[in-house]
């Protein structure tokens, strides 16, 4: 799963139980776009919210997302799913 700023912003997060989504990618310019356009390519659902990705690029790369971004991150978890029911 992906939240980005269109153009710029991208940060890419995991999740594998028990823990917490992991942020596993992450960039601005150049290396956003091609992390979006990796996420595109492998069918990866796309969340564009500009504020959660300017957050979530803080978290270091492979570190769990911190408890303060749990409610944002559980609403783009909702849409990834809906959008996998979708496809």
């Amino acid at each position: 799963m992906t939240a980005h700023a269109p153009g710029s912003l991208a940060v890419a997060l995991a999740y594998e139980a028990p823990g917490a989504p992991r942020v596993v990618a992450k960039g601005d310019g150049e290396l956003g776009r091609r992390i979006i356009e990796v996420a595109k390519e492998n069918g990866v659902a796309i969340e564009h919210n500009a504020g959660l990705a300017a957050a979530l690029s803080n978290v270091e790369l492979d570190e769990e997302i911190p408890v303060d971004l749990y409610k944002a991150v559980a609403e783009v978890i909702a849409f990834v799913l809906r959008m996998s029911r979708q496809r």
